[in-house]
Formats: C-alpha cells, structure tokens, sequence
C-alpha cells in the first residue's frame, strides 16, 4: 500500500458494488456519497471503518464529490475510482513512483479494462495510438482527456487550476479539467501499464436523459475554452439530436456564467485538440455510468 496517494470514490446508490470493490483499493480511501438513499454511507462505514465516509446529503455529481475527497485528502497524489471500477495491482505505486520522477506531469491516465473479461476500452486504445507523440523526458504519450476512473494526479496541480466545474455535474466533465491543466503548463501522459478495471453495472439512469447531459457538457465546454469556429461546430452537431437539442437549450441558460468565466486556451493546446480532432480520436469522452 502506498502512502503518498490517496483513492477517492465517488458513488451514488450503488451499495453493493461498492462493497464488493473496496477492499481491492491498494490506498488509503475517501468515498463521497451523493446523496444515496440505499443506505450506501451507514453501510460501508460499518464494514470498513478504516475509509473515511462523506456524505453530501444531496446529488452534487461526481466532479463535485471529488473535488471535497481531493480537498480532504492529505497526500500529494490522489488517484480516482468510481464504485464500479479499482485499480490493478501494483498500479498505484509505479503512478506515485512515477509522478515522484516527473514533477511537470500534473496527471497520468491508465489502460481500462472493461467487464470481468478484461475488454480494452476504445478511449484506451485510441490514446495508445498517441496522435500527440510523446515529451522528451515525459513519462508517456501526451493527451488531453481521460476517464475519471482511470487517473492519478498531483494534488496540487489539480487545486491549482480548481479541479472539476462543478457546474458541470456528471458526463463530460472530464475534458475542461484535462485542458485546463494543460493550459497551466502541466503535462498529461497515458502510461498503459497503469490499469484501471472498469465492472460497469446495470442502470436505470435514463439514456436520454444522459445524452442531454452530454450534450450540454460538450456545448459548455466548447463556449468556456474553444474558439467560435469550434463552438459553431459542436452547436451544429449537437443540434441533430433531439437529446442534444434539449441539451443545447440547457447550456444556453447558462450563458452568463459561460461569459464570466470564458477563458480561451493557449495556441499550443488548441492546436493538440486539433490534431486530435483530425485524428478522429475522442479522448474526452465520459466513462459509462459514472457515479453521480
């Protein structure tokens, strides 16, 4: 068990998973509870007392509950599962050896397996093909998305920037935090021996609703970061789904915080996003059925 790191889990009404899946995290353990009805705070507290247990009292979403976790986390690392996911064995320790190693990597992403069988995830397998080539002295391929049931970070790097928009809530969250650290000057790297295993659960979570989501995530994040050009061609594409028509007319309301807090990145890492783009690779896509 490594000292310097911290796992913290998000969940949200998902008891039993949990439960399975806890004693598998090779670190010490902050879970977040969003508001669960299913008894899921009282119930790990009682079969591991050593986890520590916040409960929110309401559905804040998953960047949200990480951020608290990642606040009351003490270690200089701190690295993400969800409650349906937990990092392979040995994984955590080469994470804090290597961003002991490298002190300008602000976040490192692993290989997810997806099922008991071990399927490898597309998202994976598209930032193995590394369109951003790799940083003399970088401890792998650049990126600039990734799974939040997939990373280990540098504490510090992620509150320097404010972590997760919590704004944002639960789909796609992911992709403003992975720019916003690169706009600082961290480095993000994918390290493929670092393997996440990813046991995604039968949900009710209605998928229309998810997509509406998502489509409102991609419309906001493209305002707060991404020139008009861009921007024009997410509201484009979003615009030919129903789902993602509703979920245009949801980003819209929220318009003046968008303006607030607009923030174009820096050429550099607008012209990744592009390569990435061209490559028709999507690393930002949101992990199937996060907590939240």
């Amino acid at each position: 068990m490594t000292s310097d790191l911290t796992i913290v889990v998000a969940t949200r009404n998902r008891r039993d998973q949990l439960l399975d899946l806890l004693p598998r995290h090779a670190a010490p353990v902050i879970v977040v509870d969003n508001g669960s009805d299913d008894g899921t705070p009282a119930a790990v507290a009682r079969a591991f007392p050593q986890v520590r247990v916040v409960k929110l009292g309401r559905n804040a979403g998953a960047g949200a509950a990480r951020n608290v976790g990642v606040a009351l986390a003490d270690t200089p690392f701190v690295a993400f599962a969800d409650d349906d996911s937990y990092w392979a064995p040995g994984s955590l320790e080469r994470a804090a050896e290597l961003l002991r190693a490298h002190p300008r990597t602000a976040l490192l992403t692993g290989q997810v397996l997806i099922g008991r069988e071990g399927r490898l995830d597309p998202i994976s397998a598209g930032m193995a093909q590394a369109p951003l080539g790799t940083a003399p002295g970088a401890p792998g391929p650049a990126v600039l998305g990734f799974l939040a049931c997939a990373v280990v970070l540098r504490r510090a790097a992620y509150r320097q920037v404010g972590g997760f928009a919590e704004r944002l809530g639960t789909y796609g969250e992911e992709a403003l935090l992975a720019m916003d650290l690169a706009a600082a000057g961290w480095r993000l790297a994918y390290v493929p021996e670092l393997v996440a295993h990813h046991l995604p659960a039968a949900t009710d979570r209605d998928p229309r609703t998810r997509r509406r989501i998502e489509a409102r995530n991609r419309v906001l994040t493209a305002a707060l970061r991404r020139p008009g050009r861009v921007v024009r061609a997410v509201v484009a594409e979003t615009w030919r789904d129903p789902a993602g028509r509703a979920g245009l007319a949801d980003a819209a309301r929220e318009l003046g915080w968008v303006l607030r807090q607009r923030r174009p990145l820096p050429a550099a890492v607008e012209a990744d996003l592009a390569t990435l783009a061209a490559a028709e690779i999507d690393v930002a896509r949101p992990a199937p059925a996060p907590a939240g």
